[in-house]
């Protein structure tokens, strides 16, 4: 099965890169087109300039536009990385030298109009006496032709490649960078370095940039909004496992790394590993009614706090009452979700993690991943503290491939950053039964219409998920100041197609909010506006299947407290 698996994965990266070839095809072209125009200007600008050009020595001709780096697309052929033909200034100093040339002078001309090259480190390699010495890398045309207006002596052009992004920082962390001899540093650009180098052609992502660009668009809204130091979002086809984004921020330009400043290299949609809350009652719950040890209409008493040693395990808005199990899910009932957890047990409660993919780290094509943290010891509060998010700490990569499992019938799919098909798509593996997820799917819905996050309800398509607001560990301690607030869900929730997840990293109550940054204020809101806008752009048709409605009796009937 591992060696199948392994050949699936081998095959379904090899199609990546051939897919997408004939789609950048024109964009090449127009690259391509581009640069022969650039050149041709400073051909024109050297033959008819009344001054006298010196001759250069340069290793390839300035019309060649041939580059040795395939393109990076995303799923609809939209280009994300491309290699574009530059020349590096480098310099013969032996020869400099011979002529008896003042290296104070040329260095302080070169400087002039290279505002990266230093005078002293100019001087320096001017005078050095080595043969090959660079002085600056990826010139653009301009500084090309006025180097060449100085008459330095020595000085000579290599042809190399520039890797360029054009949609900027929008898919940093996945695309990553290149160094500036053309190597993968981090993302996809360094877990495909080889394939990029080689013939197969063009990389085809499953990212969809408009889907990249609303959620960092949403994301950015709200870390603005809450002062937060960060945040991640995701989009995941749970029939595929395809992202169709994976947004971390801060981001940075990969045209430019070296202004990547603090945390903005990080990334926390895939590296970061954090206690997420009460979303993990969403996985809680589906656990003990596929495993049996629960029945729906089972019910728990969250009238007082429960004792765990020398802590007490409390509600946030406690109902302070007899719960049933859909109670317990919509009013995010930290007791409630405890007591399910003993019922299961510890070594249930790690199997069904593990069957989620929670144990380990995740599979997925970049290097940035982080490991999962778990309990040095899997005592009774352990289990008790992560039935609702609390005790464990996983990437929110993790997460959104975990509820997709909760919602689409029961099968874990492997996320995935390439485009894939029916032939390279790996088999999934089932972890609940597909009545409980059936049954999973109304209470995520219930918990949008009833409870903590009735502000992901779009007006458009049916959503259903879970908040989760989490105390952060900062030095030992968890510190009540300092949380993570998510968001992670389905829709359309009658049919699910996708799942998403919203996390905001450190957010600030204000006035609007009366001061709280829990998940229902900071990033509910979030999962709205990205449904609304991404909804129309994915070709779904708005939800207009009538809102089923639980009457006393059924067990999924909420009772609102009066």
């Amino acid at each position: 099965m591992e060696l199948r698996g392994a050949k699936l994965k081998q095959q379904r990266n090899k199609r990546a890169i051939e897919t997408g070839h004939n789609r950048t095809m024109v964009a090449g072209a127009v690259f391509a087109v581009l640069f022969l125009v650039l050149a041709g200007r400073v051909v024109d600008l050297s033959m008819f300039n009344g001054h006298q050009e010196p001759r250069l020595v340069t290793t390839e001709t300035a019309t060649e536009i041939e580059t040795t780096r395939a393109n990076i697309v995303d799923r609809n052929g939209i280009l994300l990385a491309t290699s574009l033909p530059t020349d590096s200034l480098f310099v013969d100093s032996k020869a400099f030298m011979e002529t008896g040339e003042d290296a104070t002078m040329a260095a302080r001309k070169l400087a002039s109009i290279l505002p990266e090259l230093s005078l002293n480190r100019a001087a320096q390699k001017l005078s050095s006496g080595k043969r090959f010495e660079y002085l600056v890398r990826n010139l653009t045309p301009e500084q090309k032709y006025r180097v060449n207006m100085l008459g330095i002596p020595g000085l000579h052009f290599q042809r190399e490649e520039r890797r360029t992004y054009p949609q900027g920082p929008l898919a940093a962390h996945v695309l990553g960078y290149t160094d500036v001899d053309g190597r993968g540093i981090s993302g996809v650009e360094k877990s495909f370095d080889q394939q990029l180098l080689g013939p197969d052609g063009t990389l085809q992502l499953s990212l969809d940039v408009r889907v990249q660009a609303v959620m960092r668009s949403a994301l950015m809204e709200a870390i603005d909004e809450f002062k937060a130091i960060g945040g991640a979002g995701l989009v995941m086809d749970i029939e595929t496992g395809e992202l169709l984004c994976l947004v971390s921020l801060p981001d940075f330009d990969p045209n430019d790394p070296n202004t990547i400043k603090g945390d903005a290299g990080f990334n926390r949609a895939s590296k970061g590993v954090y206690e997420m809350g009460s979303i993990f009652k969403l996985l809680n719950t589906a656990m003990a009614l596929d495993s049996g040890v629960v029945n729906i209409k089972d019910k728990f008493d969250a009238t007082k706090p429960l004792k765990v040693g020398r802590f007490r395990i409390n509600d946030f808005h406690g109902q302070n009452r007899v719960l049933t199990v859909p109670e317990v899910l919509v009013y995010s009932s930290n007791i409630g979700s405890a007591q399910i957890a003993l019922e299961a047990g510890s070594d249930l409660q790690r199997d069904y993690l593990g069957r989620f993919g929670l144990l380990n780290t995740a599979s997925i094509e970049i290097p940035e991943v982080g490991a999962p943290l778990l309990p040095d010891v899997w005592r009774k509060a352990s289990t008790m503290t992560i039935s609702y998010g609390h005790g464990i700490a996983v990437s929110p990569l993790q997460l959104t491939s975990a509820i997709g499992a909760v919602a689409n019938g029961g099968i874990l799919r492997q996320p995935t950053l390439l485009k894939t098909n029916a032939e390279s798509r790996l088999p999934g593996q089932r972890v609940i039964r597909e009545d409980v997820s059936d049954q999973m799917r109304k209470l995520m819905r219930l918990v949008v219409l009833q409870g903590s996050g009735k502000k992901a309800n779009s007006e458009f398509y049916r959503v259903g998920g879970k908040t989760g607001t989490a105390d952060k560990q900062q030095g030992g301690r968890y510190n009540r100041r300092a949380r993570i607030s998510s968001f992670a869900g389905v829709f359309p929730i009658e049919n699910p197609k996708y799942a998403v997840l919203a996390m905001v990293d450190e957010p600030v109550g204000n006035k609007k909010t009366f001061g709280y940054a829990t998940a229902g204020w900071v990033a509910a809101p979030i999962i709205k506006k990205v449904v609304d806008r991404i909804g129309p752009m994915l070709g779904l048709t708005p939800s207009n299947v009538e809102e089923q409605v639980y009457q006393p009796g059924d067990p999924l009937f909420i009772t609102v407290k009066g």
